[in-house]
């Protein structure tokens, strides 16, 4: 079964989440959010910076900075020559 919070829409129809959402979430200030409307349901979905997924995401790739490098000097003589 779903959890539920129950918030109130402030001045300016300012909607304050729930400490514990925030936390268990990991929500961040300055975090993206995408709203969709569902069936009359307010949908909320936080999008994280790049880099806090790098940081705090699943690890799928091992590289190096030695390869990190290569790779984007090879990419620039491609684009600039």
């Amino acid at each position: 079964m779903a959890e539920r919070y129950i918030s109130r829409v402030g001045r300016k129809n300012t909607l304050y989440l729930p400490k514990e959402i925030v936390r268990r979430l990991e929500i961040r200030e300055g975090d993206r959010v995408v709203m969709e409307i569902e069936d009359g349901r307010l949908v909320l979905e936080f999008i994280s910076d790049p880099l806090t997924l790098a940081l705090r995401g699943e690890r799928w790739a091992k590289t190096t900075v030695e390869e990190f490098e290569r790779e984007s000097e090879l990419e620039q003589e491609g684009l600039y020559g």
